[in-house]
């Protein structure tokens, strides 16, 4: 689910950095045995070893640098504007947000989009906005202060079910 929220070009990074991965797990596991039957051995233990260290973590650096959301740099590259924006997905009792740090304090603009398949709406510093059928987007404008606003859906119960986060602001 979380890859479905990553850009075209950040989706294709990951693609190509899985499949050289993989690529090298197969190989080192199917063909290299068929064409030397002691691989690694004892030689080329050391260098399948670093090889395997090396991928590993390129594919964690490739997670890192590929799953960052769109919304976190331009929220990081705004600073200290006055205008920001921050894109909400609600779905059935679960509130995902970019990830963010300490915001600072100022305007907001929440676009809120509704992923579920019951209508859901959004509380931010006592700014509600209307109910959102599924499928829908909702904005609202909200000026957050210093320190720390929770935000959730005030429909029913969904509160109580998990449909709540915080965020830091100043």
């Amino acid at each position: 689910m979380l890859v479905a929220a990553l850009s075209t070009g950040h989706k294709v990074g990951l693609a190509v950095v899985a499949a050289i991965f993989i690529s090298f797990a197969l190989a080192s596991s199917f063909l290299a045995p068929r064409r030397w039957p002691d691989f690694p051995g004892r030689n080329g233990l050391s260098v399948f070893i670093i090889v395997s260290f090396v991928l590993f973590g390129g594919m964690l650096t490739a997670v890192e640098v590929f799953g960052v959301e769109e919304e976190e740099a331009t929220a990081s590259a705004e600073g200290s504007t006055s205008q920001h924006t921050i894109r909400v997905t609600e779905s059935e009792y679960r509130i995902a947000l970019p990830a963010l740090k300490t915001l600072p304090a100022g305007e907001y603009t929440f676009v809120v989009r509704n992923a579920g398949h019951v209508e859901h709406n959004l509380v931010v510093g006592g700014k509600t906005t209307p109910l959102i059928a599924p499928g829908q987007t909702a904005t609202m404008k909200v000026t957050l202060g210093t320190g720390t606003v929770t935000l959730f859906c005030s429909v029913d119960s969904h509160r109580a079910l998990g449909m709540h986060t915080k965020i830091t602001v100043g």
